[in-house]
């Protein structure tokens, strides 16, 4: 079911709200052909003054050069936290390696050695012919068992390879997928699936393509392979912008339901998120939290459950335990005191142990952990029990456990992480980007795309290693996300894995190419600049956003070139 029922619904509230100078919401007087800088921090047209400022007093820079999305918050600054949040950026930046402090301790097996390698310039991760775990692939593999044909994009994980599948490893190791036999093919879209035709009324033509993956067995070096254990299919993620995230963390998670139970009374949402029929969250709505304490000081034991919220398919709460805080752990596989173990699966652990390669160059090494008495049983009984995740915690017969990451370490990168700031709105003051904001909003797009959110508290959770130390505070903050922080179906052909995906925050993302080099949007970069973006919502009737592309595509090319002014203005 799509949204046009809610969208109507919003319509007349969301053009009020947000025109403030007659039905168009311009303000003449303005002369829209000026820098923004005398007009920042004013009300222009149909913008309010808060508006400039995207993530609240707290949470915006006033850069809006390259290296921007570098930025800390004010708040870092105003709470002190500059020097935890600077050892936190060479976390984020510096690659790790198997032996050099303080970034040792990689692999054995590896997705990335560096965060930065996925998040060039600190944004979003850019479009690529090949994949190569290198500096600027953003790419992640998703690779599951369809349901319902092939082509779904439907199904459980593989349980062969992490759910980060890895296609790096340390020396003598293989990964467990050789990364020069995965092929990306960008294919073109013939015919939009709704019948939208891909040139406008008007005449100007627009196109589309997508990614066809394929990985043969012969590429995994896992036993068995995810091909012995049933049909496997393939999708490509690319990493999310990470700019602004310890705001979204800071969105009450009242405010949130409340959300949920106004598109719920006109849209279908996720079931695994939302009980219709209680009109509330669902059980698998909650994610359970380890021993830790909110900013208040109030003790939050294990088990202690918050609202997932971050990544496409929302299966994490807390920032503190979210993405980031994982990803450190599981892309480069450095361990701390709370992942006491190494990311990897049996059947690699078995691969290994039975591979005559490794075993040999283990038993030329007798001061590999993995060389034991030196005979090619005991080697292969240490990589087995090494390298098996079932086995491999430390502090068990086979380890003495000192974590790669210190935990001040970690606190660092967590300072970082919610430290980074959003920047500040540009051209607020042009005709042709408050014209954008009227049409956005009359179209519907500010139905999933929520422009602002209120931060009240922001009583943040943080984990018992650092439950002693602050991390930027957002309080009492106006903030323009443009995100309704819940899950839509666009039912794009080679969608993203599970149908479902967050709306994504449009705050700050006209600077990619800025900071990038690159403004490719979507899940997996297929859109290479906003228009695409916009129609891969059209791409079928069954989406969500079915109804507002159709408008959108019936604009005057004028009011599309607005929109697009203001989406990359915000």
């Amino acid at each position: 079911m799509n949204i046009k029922g809610f969208s109507t619904l919003l319509l007349g509230l969301t053009v009020a709200v947000g025109c403030t100078d007659g039905n168009s919401g311009i303000n003449e007087n303005v002369n829209t052909r000026e820098p923004d800088a005398k007009y920042v921090g004013q009300a222009v047209g149909n913008f309010s003054a808060s508006e400039w400022y995207p993530g609240g007093e707290l949470g915006t820079t006033d850069n809006v050069t390259a290296g921007c999305y570098e930025d800390e918050t004010p708040s870092v600054q105003r709470q002190g936290l500059m020097t935890a949040f600077n050892l936190g950026e060479a976390a984020f930046e510096r690659k790790h390696t198997t032996a050099t402090a303080p970034f040792k301790g990689l692999g054995p097996a590896y997705v990335r050695s560096s965060c930065l390698d996925c998040h060039p310039g600190y944004g979003h991760g850019k479009r690529q012919s090949q994949y190569r775990a290198e500096f600027g692939n953003g790419y992640l593999l998703v690779i599951y068992h369809p349901v319902d044909g092939q082509n779904s994009d439907d199904g459980p994980y593989v349980s062969e390879v992490t759910g980060m599948p890895q296609t790096k490893a340390t020396y003598p190791f293989l990964p467990s997928i050789d990364e020069e036999q995965i092929d990306i093919q960008w294919l073109p879209v013939t015919a939009m699936e709704s019948g939208l035709p891909m040139k406008f009324p008007d005449g100007e033509e627009y196109s589309l393509i997508y990614p066809e993956l394929t990985i043969p067995e012969s590429a995994f070096n896992t036993n068995p392979t995810p091909y012995q254990t049933g049909a496997v299919a393939f999708r490509l993620e690319s990493t999310i912008g990470i700019i602004g995230s310890g705001l979204l963390d800071a969105i009450p998670q009242d405010s949130i339901r409340e959300q949920y139970r106004k598109e719920a009374a006109y849209a279908e949402l996720n079931p695994a998120f939302w009980d219709k029929a209680a009109n509330d969250f669902a059980p698998t709505a909650w994610y359970t939290l380890a021993d830790g304490q909110f900013a208040d000081g109030t003790p939050a034991p294990a088990g202690t459950k918050l609202l997932k919220r971050f990544t496409y398919a929302m299966t994490r709460a807390s920032l503190q335990d979210g993405a980031g805080a994982n990803a450190i752990w599981n892309i480069t596989n450095v361990s701390r005191s709370d992942r006491p173990k190494l990311y990897t699966t049996a059947a690699w652990a078995k691969a290994m142990s039975e591979n005559a390669q490794v075993i040999a160059a283990i038993k030329a090494d007798p001061a590999s952990p993995y060389y034991a008495d030196g005979t090619d049983e005991g080697i292969k009984d240490a990589v087995l029990h090494l390298l098996d995740p079932n086995t491999n915690q430390f502090d068990n017969e086979w380890h003495n456990f000192t974590p790669e990451m210190s935990d001040d370490q970690y606190y660092n990168f967590m300072v970082w992480h919610r430290g980074l700031s959003i920047p500040r709105a540009r051209n607020l003051n042009r005709e042709e980007v408050q014209k954008g904001k009227e049409v956005f909003n009359r179209i519907g797009c500010a139905t999933c795309h929520r422009p602002s959110w209120k931060t009240k508290e922001d009583n943040y959770w943080k984990p018992a290693v650092y439950a002693d130390k602050e991390l930027p505070q957002y309080k009492e903050q106006t903030i323009w996300p443009y995100t309704d922080m819940i899950q839509h179906r666009l039912y794009m052909i080679n969608g993203i894995h599970g149908s479902w995906c967050r709306t994504t925050p449009l705050w700050g993302r006209g600077l990619s190419r800025t900071n990038t080099g690159a403004e490719d949007r979507l899940h997996d970069n297929r859109a290479r600049n906003v228009i695409e973006a916009i129609m891969w919502h059209g791409y079928s009737k069954e989406s969500d956003a079915y109804w507002s592309t159709e408008q959108f595509y019936n604009l005057s090319k004028e009011d599309r070139d607005a929109v697009v002014e203001f989406i990359n203005s915000i």
